[in-house]
């Protein structure tokens, strides 16, 4: 993507200091359907809603993959990139240089929202993942990512987001410096209440 006008994506205007959120669906969804996730986190904020540019047998996703869960790391760290080029673009595009992003993410959206903070803490800093898993298979790209802070909510029998890869992100991620909030639930893939409950305190602290 060439310009900001080149990536579908929806923007919102929203009050005139504090974040900007930037959502991320998961696989199949949409830059209209992501919204709702800064209606519940971060209501009245602006709002930055991307679509996610690899198509998947007519799916909307963020990066390739092999098979359920089997990703191409080269593409995550590919389009990471990509991602981390058009958030400061769009920022200035709509007059909001200087505000602090906060991603948050669905499933394949909390996947790209973590690897865009850990491989750009420079673009985005903060992400709320909901039913993520650590990005990079056997691999570990990351560098320093002091700063960067993650809240990780999943399932702990979700078959799509396995909890022993959203912990791998956890023991990496920390690793490297960034603080994670990791939230297990019973049941499997989904958003719960609770979860945005939690989510909510989060932020409080983390803003």
């Amino acid at each position: 993507m060439s310009t900001v006008t080149d990536w579908p994506h929806i923007y919102r205007e929203g009050n005139a200091e504090g974040p900007v959120a930037l959502t991320l669906h998961g696989t199949g969804g949409s830059e209209h359907d992501s919204v709702q996730l800064a209606d519940l986190l971060l209501p009245g904020q602006p709002v930055l809603s991307p679509r996610g540019t690899v198509n998947e047998h007519g799916m909307n996703r963020w990066f390739a993959r092999a098979a359920e869960g089997v990703f191409d790391v080269d593409d995550v760290i590919f389009r990471a990139g990509e991602l981390a080029g058009f958030v400061p673009d769009a920022l200035g595009h709509y007059g909001l240089t200087g505000r602090p992003i906060v991603a948050l993410g669905f499933s394949n959206g909390a996947n790209i929202g973590q690897a865009l903070a850990l491989l750009h803490p420079g673009v985005v800093n903060t992400v709320v993942a909901f039913s993520g898993m650590y990005p990079f298979g056997d691999r570990d790209p990351l560098t320093d990512a002091t700063g960067v802070k993650i809240f990780s909510a999943g399932g702990e029998s979700d078959p799509m987001a396995p909890n022993a890869s959203a912990n791998r992100l956890v023991e990496v991620a920390r690793s490297h410096d960034a603080e994670v909030t990791r939230v297990v639930r019973p049941g499997g893939h989904g958003i719960t209440q609770h979860e945005v409950d939690q989510a909510l305190a989060w932020l409080a602290a983390a803003l």
